[in-house]
């Protein structure tokens, strides 16, 4: 009978995982260190072949309170900072 070798990956051969990058507008900066920022996107229907406007919320880390509403900003996945925060602000 043969025994299957177990093949563990060693730290050269983990390749790290790409954070998402989104862009969008300050929607509320009333929480402590945290704003809410909406992102827009266009998406074209894969069978009626019509461009779709999708919306949605992110809750970002923003140490501070440096932005204020309506600036555009950039943010970047992280680690989960609280049950709904899992951006923080880049620029």
């Amino acid at each position: 009978m043969k025994t299957k070798v177990e093949q563990k990956n060693t730290p050269a051969d983990h390749v790290p995982a790409r954070r998402k990058t989104l862009s969008g507008v300050v929607m509320s900066d009333k929480m402590k260190d945290t704003i809410v920022v909406l992102v827009e996107r266009y998406v074209k229907h894969p069978k009626y072949a019509k461009y779709i406007q999708y919306r949605k919320r992110y809750k970002v880390h923003d140490a501070g309170n440096t932005k204020k509403i309506g600036e555009t900003v950039t943010i970047r996945e992280c680690k989960p900072m609280s049950r709904h925060k899992r951006f923080e602000v880049l620029s």
